[in-house]
């Protein structure tokens, strides 16, 4: 089957739902073990559908097995500021979806405005930890003991992307009006 990635729809929220949750059940990956109850995950979803904001799913045919989102943080002083989430099924692993949902959302994060995308990644997490640098993200900091699972214990890594001035005039638009 031929992969693509697309902009997030409210038709593919139920299968984005199953996928989150079992890349969430993997227990390595994101900071929760199971997705959020329904409700709530629909709420976050439409949220970044009403906003606009960087959101996409890649597609095996018409099922989603992957998704990449850029969400605001709150306030004005943080406008400027998205944080990236992704995740893919193991069977998309290794297909390139990654870097094309990465591509995806960067280039519509600075379209949007922003001039700053950051993230964090387990320490042991070494092959997304890789993509993101290739795609232009930096180390800027390590939480120690910042995630912890159980008995296991793993430091996070906080990685950013700048956006590079134009000369433009100013970078930061604020997409949260």
């Amino acid at each position: 089957m031929k992969y693509t990635v697309v902009s997030a729809t409210e038709a593919h929220l139920p299968d984005l739902y199953s996928v989150i949750d079992a890349v969430a059940r993997e227990g390595k990956y994101l900071a929760f073990t199971k997705a959020p109850a329904w409700k709530q995950s629909l709420a976050f979803y439409q949220s970044l559908l009403n906003a606009n904001a960087p959101y996409f799913v890649a597609l095996d045919g018409d099922a989603v097995i992957g998704w990449c989102d850029v969400s605001p943080l709150m306030g004005e002083s943080r406008a400027h500021i998205g944080v990236l989430g992704m995740g893919l099924l193991p069977t998309a692993h290794g297909q390139g979806l990654g870097r094309q949902l990465m591509e995806a959302a960067i280039a519509k994060s600075w379209v949007n405005g922003l001039s700053r995308l950051q993230l964090t990644v387990r320490a042991d997490n070494l092959n997304a930890k890789m993509l993101y640098e290739r795609m232009g993200f930096e180390m800027e900091g390590l939480f120690r003991q910042g995630c912890v699972l159980g008995d296991e214990v793993h430091d996070v890594w906080s990685m950013a992307l700048l956006r590079k001035p134009t000369g433009d005039g100013p970078m930061v638009t604020s997409w949260l009006n």
